[in-house]
């Protein structure tokens, strides 16, 4: 395999390579071997997923998704805004999409930087889920926006142990095999809320998370505590906006905004790969 071109992009925090691979350059049993490579960071590009672009028959395009570890996920929020301003910029698509996830169509605007795009359904919330209460918790739900996460209410965000409680949550036995998401999080207001992630896949906190925000956010709609829109404060200091109609117990018409940032364009050397 020759340098491959790619794209890396950050939205909110998160960061991803973008390759664009509707000629099927890099071929499907490459994939997660090339993501485990190409996201190492000091020694590789480094980022927490890869997106490939692929031809879809029923959409504008299609995605493969996968996280840092090479395995391949539904769906992400960040990138998903991501892929939505490469996808224009490169001129695959106008700047109003619907792009085919392993989770269902996404559609997407895109206005310069900012990106705002419709979310699949959401599962329902399960309130106070039975897990183990840890020191600082005020309430434990869940719910799949894509891909699943459990939303825990702290009242002390800043200096929370968000590392080792996510991972213990991550591996709960109750989300064996595939894991689940672990997101903390803090009312600042009616519209307004707190968020840090662990994510599955990264295995690690990171500055952002799409669907997790989308997820306390809806939490956070069921038990009272806020109400669309809702400006989310994430980890790495940017700010997401969540938008959703809710009809009783369930939620419609969930949209996902926030900037995107071009950080560079280049071409992966095979010799990344093989170190």
């Amino acid at each position: 395999m020759g340098p491959i071109e790619f794209w890396k992009m950050s939205g909110s925090g998160n960061d991803f390579i973008l390759i664009d691979n509707r000629e099927g350059r890099v071929k499907e049993n490459e994939m997660a071997r090339l993501v485990e490579r190409a996201c190492r960071r000091r020694i590789s590009v480094g980022a927490d997923g890869v997106i490939f672009v692929v031809p879809s028959t029923a959409y504008d395009f299609g995605w493969r998704f996968f996280n840092a570890d090479g395995g391949e996920v539904e769906m992400c929020g960040n990138g998903g805004r991501c892929v939505s301003r490469f996808a224009f910029l490169k001129g695959i698509v106008g700047p109003e999409m619907t792009f085919e996830t392993l989770a269902g169509p996404v559609s997407a605007e895109v206005r310069d930087r900012r990106v705002k795009i419709l979310m699949p359904k959401p599962g329902p919330v399960f309130l106070d889920i039975d897990l183990e209460f840890q020191k600082g918790w005020a309430h434990c739900d869940f719910i799949n926006t894509g891909v699943p996460h459990v939303v825990v209410g702290v009242a002390a965000l800043s200096d929370h142990p968000v590392k080792e409680q996510g991972r213990s949550i991550r591996y709960h036995p109750r989300f064996a095999p595939e894991g689940t998401n672990a997101n903390f999080t803090s009312r600042m207001g009616p519209h307004r809320l707190s968020v840090r992630t662990y994510e599955r896949g990264v295995e690690d906190e990171t500055l952002a998370c799409g669907t997790g925000a989308i997820a306390s956010a809806l939490v956070g709609a069921i038990r009272g505590m806020v109400n669309s829109p809702v400006t989310v404060e994430t980890r790495g200091g940017e700010e997401l906006v969540i938008h959703f109609e809710r009809k009783g117990d369930s939620f419609e018409k969930v949209w996902l905004e926030g900037n995107t940032t071009i950080v560079y364009e280049g071409r992966l050397n095979p010799e990344a790969l093989d170190v």
